[in-house]
This record gives structure tokens, sequence and C-alpha cells, in this order.
């Protein structure tokens, strides 16, 4: 089932227990919604609620700020400590700077590709790979959405070029081992007119940081 992007939506069930009883809020990517979630079921984080942003957001890492500080400040008051599930993600370290004056903690790296493979390990990586695109099982299902509409290419494809000229390859950072993801990005990269990498990333840092969020609320 195709993922659609999350609008500005709370996931999670009505009527919370007052503050003082553990609660904890992730306002997220709406793109981390399937991941998030996954490791909620999988690890028992009941106490975890899920605010997600608009995926979309990224279009315009601008406003990615402001959109944080509107979520956390609408909520805040609520629970028993919120979240930020966003790595820098193209603001320039706004977003960092924007957690600080709010007193909450976010996902530390740069980008989600980032931490999906392990900011240690991609950071090794960066200088030989430095000509990579990188998709994760949401870009992969929202392709046309978030990459090839957007860009204009199912308009103008010859500014394909333009865009990913200096592109030698496409990596797939893949969260789960799904067959069917594997063949579309193996499509995407062939219509990028670049060479294909699969890396089961499952997810990363992403697991290690709420694991610690959410233990940290509970031995509290």
């Amino acid at each position: 089932m195709a993922l659609k992007p999350p609008d500005d939506t709370t996931l999670t069930v009505a009527g919370l227990p007052p503050k003082g009883t553990g609660r904890i809020l992730l306002i997220a990517c709406g793109a981390l919604a399937h991941e998030i979630l996954a490791l909620k079921r999988m690890n028992g984080w009941d106490h975890l609620d899920l605010q997600c942003l608009p995926a979309n957001l990224h279009l315009w890492p601008d406003r990615i700020p402001a959109a944080v500080e509107q979520a956390v400040r609408a909520n805040q008051s609520a629970y028993d400590d919120v979240f930020v599930v966003y790595a820098d993600c193209g603001t320039g370290g706004l977003l960092q700077a924007k957690c600080d004056d709010l007193g909450v903690s976010m996902v530390e790296g740069p980008h989600c590709y980032s931490f999906f493979e392990g900011n240690a390990a991609f950071a090794a990586k960066s200088a030989e790979e430095f000509t990579a695109f990188y998709l994760t099982d949401f870009l992969v299902r929202q392709f046309d959405a978030f990459v090839w509409r957007p860009m204009g290419l199912d308009r103008h494809p010859d500014l394909r070029d333009m865009y990913f000229g200096n592109y030698t390859k496409l990596v797939y950072q893949a969260q789960t081992d799904d067959p069917a993801l594997d063949e579309k990005a193996r499509a995407c990269a062939a219509r990028l007119n670049l060479a294909y990498e699969r890396r089961l990333t499952g997810y990363g840092d992403l697991a290690p940081v709420l694991a610690s969020v959410a233990a940290a609320r509970a031995a509290s």
C-alpha cells in the first residue's frame, strides 16, 4: 500500500492521560511516519505520541523551523517532554537554534539519509559519495510527487542533465526488505540514467535515538 504523506495530523488516540504520567510527543517529518510508527509497535512505546508535519516542507526547508515551533508551542504544555524527529534538513542550523530556544531536543545529523545510514558511516563515505543521489523507502514510494514533478521533469525531461548531470549513481537506502520497492527504486535510477545501488540500512540511528528518548522518560 502506498504511503499518503500525512498532513499536520496527530497520529495517536484521543483522551490522553494528564501531564505527569510520562507521555512524550514526537514532532516529526511526515516522511518518517511509517518508520516511527513501526518502531513504536515493535518496542511497545505506548507513551510516545506522534504528530507529523507535512513531508513536503522539505521543498521549502526555510519553513521547517517555524512549523516545528508552532507545533511545539501548541502541545508542549500537555506533555512531559517533546522531541523533534528532524535532522537539520537543509535549514542551515536554524532548526537546531529554534529547538535550543524552545528547550527541546532533536535528531543529530544533516538529514535523514545520514541518520538512516548511521551518521558516522555516512560521514565516512561522504568524500567518495558526493555524486550519489539518495532515496529512502518514502521517497521511492513518492518519487513522482517529491522528485519528478517538483523538479519539472514530467514537463521538461531535458532538465535531467541540468539537475543530475554531475551524479553518477542512485543509492536506495532501504528501511524494509521489500522486493517491490527495490524494483521501483531501480526504475527510478533508470529514469534518471544513474547507476543503481541498494543498501538495507534499516532504521539506522533513528532506532537507538528513539529508544533513548523512550527510556529516559520511562526511567524518570
